[in-house]
């Protein structure tokens, strides 16, 4: 029952801007949709798990009671004819049949090797290490979930979990003709042979309501990807990053949200999250994507074939996420690690665009930014707007507004050297900007000590768009670095969740 609504995008993003309430207590729960999704996967698994081990030890009793001969309760009732009434109590017809023939001639048994068999491949691919490295193959296998759902809607059909019928209880009680059932055959005695039939199926019932509100998110997506989108810009940058300038019709978006994307030249199925680096205030919407899998290096050769027509572009979204409530916040850090740095050039650009309309209502008053990279020609993908807006700070005399620091983690020793060498100039040498690059990585606890110094009573939200290792240092610091008087610092931590 709960394992689709995690998933359902347009429910989730119609919940985080709905009403008040949603924003001030179940806003950031939203936002751990997939975490959800993933422990109601677990609990799945595990309840499977009991369920598969519970079956077989009944169906090994099934068996032992259709071999016994001993006159026993449990003989006598395998031993209720099949063909009578339908109202036998044990699957196993003869002495003859398997519990493999049961298996996998019952409705109960083939569904259920059918779903366990749709779950395990579904788990399995989900992996980490399969996800990130294999997309298409979690993507596909994910989309076993529909035989999934309607095995498991038929699975009670066959009625093999049976009880005894209400008019054979009213008969013959349960717990006195149980002790005397040697006699049920005696015209004499008041114990009739019990009636037995099989439980309706009830699996349905928690999964319909679910199934339609999934349908129905399903639909929107199909009818939002139909309407037309006209790619205005192509862009190569370095490290093979691709960035697309879009318009659609109606498109309307906020800061750090995102869109699922679909090429059909490539794959009509197969939809791929990217964050919008554009500002709500331009007139275009705009992804940066970078070669990390098959599909995006397919998308990536496709529009560096310069001979070839413009190929079309599906977009589905825009999605919310943490990074809307970044002008929630007093004091707000911004953390990207390679390619992660995409939501915050979509704030960076409309705090620019609030700068340049003489915005009062934006209540951000400080802005930390750290973006890491391993390859120094990342940084030329947002050069330009740290530019800009380290002139547009200067302009308004609001120098200290933004605070950006760029670390690069791979680099060779006789670069460093020339870095080294030119220190004293006035522009870094590798991205041309005044605030020099880092070589490493950042020291996370002087970087909060210093944030915590310098904004003792303020509220400070953490956004982070990078690995899990990143996350568990950045929320570390957050707890570590909070004051426990409410009325001084304290630190938020988000990240970002597709």
């Amino acid at each position: 029952m709960l394992i689709l609504l995690p998933v359902c995008r347009n429910l989730l993003s119609f919940l985080r801007g709905t009403c008040s309430l949603y924003r001030s207590t179940l806003r950031k729960q939203l936002d751990h949709n997939l975490s959800f999704h993933k422990l109601v996967g677990y609990m799945i698994c595990l309840h499977t798990a009991i369920h598969i081990i519970a079956h077989l030890f009944n169906l090994e009793r099934y068996s032992r009671s259709r071999q016994a001969t001993d006159g026993s309760l449990a003989s006598i009732l395998s031993n209720l004819p099949h063909q009578e009434n339908d109202s036998w109590l044990n699957p196993i017809q003869s002495s003859n049949t398997t519990v493999v023939y049961v298996t996998f001639t019952s409705i109960a048994g083939l569904t259920g090797v059918i779903i366990t068999m749709a779950l395990v491949l579904m788990v399995t691919s989900a992996m980490e290490f399969i996800r990130r490295s294999y997309f298409e193959v979690f993507w596909y296998t994910h989309h076993i979930f529909i035989i999934y759902f309607i095995g498991l809607g038929i699975h009670g059909l066959g009625g093999i979990v049976r009880g005894q019928t209400e008019e054979s209880m009213a008969e013959n009680h349960p717990h006195m003709c149980a002790e005397f059932f040697e006699k049920w055959d005696d015209p004499a005695s008041h114990c009739k042979p019990p009636q037995f039939e099989g439980l309706p199926a009830e699996s349905w019932k928690w999964i319909l309501a679910p199934g339609i509100l999934y349908i129905f998110e399903r639909i929107l997506r199909f009818y939002r990807s139909q309407q037309k989108v006209v790619i205005t810009k192509v862009v190569m940058h370095p490290s093979k990053v691709l960035e697309l300038q879009m318009h659609k019709h109606g498109f309307s978006m906020e800061v750090g949200q995102y869109i699922f994307v679909n090429c059909p030249s490539i794959s009509y199925l197969e939809w791929h999250p990217f964050t919008l680096t554009s500002a709500p205030e331009e007139d275009f919407f705009s992804i940066h994507i970078r070669a990390v899998g098959d599909w995006t290096e397919n998308l990536i050769r496709t529009f560096e074939q310069q001979y070839s027509s413009v190929p079309r572009i599906q977009v589905d979204g825009p999605f919310g996420t943490v990074s809307e409530d970044v002008f929630q916040y007093e004091v707000a850090v911004l953390v990207g690690a390679g390619i992660g740095v995409t939501p915050f050039a979509s704030i960076l650009k409309s705090i620019w665009y609030k700068f340049q309309h003489a915005d009062h209502n934006l209540e951000t008053q400080k802005i930390y930014f750290y973006w890491i990279c391993r390859e120094m020609g990342a940084f030329a993908w947002f050069n330009d707007l740290l530019a800009a807006l380290e002139q547009e700070m200067e302009e308004l005399g609001k120098v200290g507004f933004l605070n950006y620091r760029l670390f690069l983690t791979g680099w060779d020793s006789s670069f460093a050297g020339h870095a080294a060498l030119n220190f004293d100039k006035a522009n870094d040498i590798l991205t041309g900007l005044k605030q020099k690059t880092f070589f490493g990585r950042p020291m996370w606890d002087n970087e909060f000590s210093t944030i915590a110094t310098a904004h003792p009573k303020s509220a400070v939200g953490v956004f982070l768009c990078g690995p899990q290792t990143l996350a568990k240092s950045l929320s570390k610091c957050c707890h570590q670095y909070s004051s426990l008087d409410p009325r001084k610092v304290q630190f938020y931590f988000n990240k970002e969740n597709f």
